[in-house]
């Protein structure tokens, strides 16, 4: 088997975005029956909620959605961005926060970066803490758009097999589907640690 390709997902405190990002990617991957080429986390760049899990109102929006959340704050560490293929950030604060710490810029990408958006529209997510529950339903969807754009550009870029190309929703309360036969148990648990 070829070796995973690893994937970081970094917001600023770690319960919002990229928490929210790494549980979509996780379902999405699932869901195509390509868990088993990935490894997948997410982190912060401050430590003020580390070993907290994602704020309520993104454990909300996820679980009405479907989708899980199970990892726990933590902060990036500047040493470990070597092990990871793709860094992918959430605003451009982040991006700078994430090279200040030593992140080779071309691994640092913002994930609205792969959407299909209209000229002129903002490739950040927005960060909904300080904001009501709608915004974090936006952050959601625009989450949701840009995992699987960038899910889409993974596969083509890799050469992967996409085995389950229908990417529709499944009804909530669905579980995804399980890894393919053989693959690693676990393969795409949040890695902590470096």
């Amino acid at each position: 088997m070829s070796t995973r390709i690893r994937v970081l997902f970094v917001c600023l405190g770690n319960i919002c975005r990229s928490p929210v990002a790494e549980g979509v990617f996780v379902d999405r991957i699932r869901r195509r029956r390509l868990d088993h080429r990935f490894e997948v986390d997410s982190a912060g760049l401050g430590a003020w909620h580390a070993g907290e899990l994602p704020d309520e109102r993104a454990r909300r929006v996820a679980a009405k959605n479907g989708v899980s959340l199970p990892s726990r704050a933590r902060k990036v560490d500047d040493d470990e961005f070597a092990r990871w293929d793709w860094i992918v950030c959430m605003d451009e604060q982040n991006r700078r926060g994430l090279e200040g710490l030593g992140a080779p810029a071309p691994r640092v990408r913002l994930l609205k970066s792969f959407s299909a958006r209209p000229v002129g529209a903002s490739i950040e997510v927005d960060d909904p803490y300080q904001e009501g529950p709608e915004a974090f339903d936006r952050m959601f969807a625009e989450i949701v758009e840009a995992v699987e754009h960038f899910i889409d550009h993974l596969v083509k870029e890799h050469a992967l097999d996409d085995a389950a190309p229908d990417r529709s929703a499944t009804a909530k309360g669905d579980a995804p589907r399980s890894a393919a036969p053989g693959a690693a148990p676990g393969a795409v648990e949040p890695q902590r640690g470096a």
